[in-house]
């Protein structure tokens, strides 16, 4: 598929798309490695989080919540 046609396809099927992508990348961590920024991010978001400054969401909550915005 190229991606122009990825383009056209409707946010739900987008959003399929990403999530198995994503389970991809996810299964083989050795594969590739993430920039810095990444580490950065995931510091200042720990310490976000242990000063109460992020709102903990159940990762199925979260999906539902996030498909319900595309459907």
């Amino acid at each position: 598929m190229s991606i122009a046609e990825l383009r056209k396809l409707p946010p739900n099927e987008k959003l399929k798309i990403l999530e198995v992508l994503w389970g991809d990348l996810a299964a083989d961590e050795a594969s590739f490695e993430s920039p810095a920024w990444h580490e950065e991010e995931l510091r200042r978001t720990e310490q976000d989080f242990k000063a109460g400054k992020v709102p903990v969401l159940d990762w199925e909550d979260a999906k539902k919540e996030l498909r319900s915005q595309f459907e």
